[in-house]
């Protein structure tokens, strides 16, 4: 297998903040890779500084092979290789569906729109919302709009695809939606990395599970080691935590 995400001794501050300490694990290609954690453990702030919507302090990212943390490195054009989905789902209000799909591909890929209406149609029938298409994000619930923005994100056709705790502003209602798209996404082999405090899903879809805590990756191995044995103490009280819940 081949390593398309290489995080390497990375670190990041906010002012006097260290929020990142060091940070050093890479994920495969076709991987499903789910970081857990508790809140304020640097989970959001790695996934941001994958695709540089942070600036890492210190510390190399490769994106296959290529330094995404190199000053010279065109950030742009990585960026295409990895969709990104938010806690929010940052629809353009303004828009329907068909083009919150479609500004992205024309103005940053230059599809032009025949092709990229194509695409919309495609990846919207992927993600079950097809019937959708001519809706406002207004008028769709919670788990429909986070739908669409994974739809939005593989319209451009990425190699990667990072989750950000994409059901934790939902009604638990519509969480199962959004899992179901995110499972089918993993079993046509799409590499993910995904923030989640859900251990059903990180159980049953993750390759590796990744625990965080202040900043350090304290566990990682398999999903039914981790969360079902885990070794450490603090992994242990984290996960007796959830489950309480």
């Amino acid at each position: 297998m081949t390593a398309v995400i290489e995080i390497r001794d990375l670190h990041k501050y906010f002012g006097d903040l260290e929020v990142l300490k060091g940070i050093d694990f890479q994920v495969e290609e076709g991987e499903v890779v789910c970081i857990i954690g508790p809140s304020g453990s640097g989970k959001s702030t790695l996934l941001r500084c994958v695709n540089r919507l942070e600036e890492a302090t210190s510390g190399t990212i490769l994106i296959e092979g290529d330094d995404i943390t190199d000053a010279d490195a065109d950030v742009d054009a990585l960026r295409t290789r990895i969709g990104m989905v938010f806690q929010q789902f940052n629809l353009f209000p303004h828009l329907d569906v068909l083009h919150n799909l479609t500004v992205a591909q024309t103005k940053v890929l230059k599809r032009g729109k025949k092709e990229a209406d194509q695409i919309a149609h495609d990846v919207l029938e992927r993600v079950g919302l097809l019937d959708k298409i001519s809706e406002y994000p207004i008028r769709l619930s919670g788990g429909q709009q986070q739908r669409v923005a994974i739809a939005r994100a593989l319209a451009m056709n990425p190699d990667m695809m990072l989750f950000d705790e994409p059901t934790s502003a939902l009604d638990p209602e519509l969480v199962g939606e959004v899992l179901d798209v995110m499972r089918k996404l993993a079993r046509e082999g799409m590499t993910m990395m995904v923030v989640t405090h859900e251990m059903g899903f990180a159980l049953e879809v993750g390759d590796r599970v990744v625990f965080m805590d202040d900043g350090i990756v304290v566990e990682e191995g398999a999903p039914s080691v981790v969360l079902q044995e885990p070794k450490t103490e603090r992994a242990r009280r984290f996960l007796r935590m959830v489950t309480d819940k």
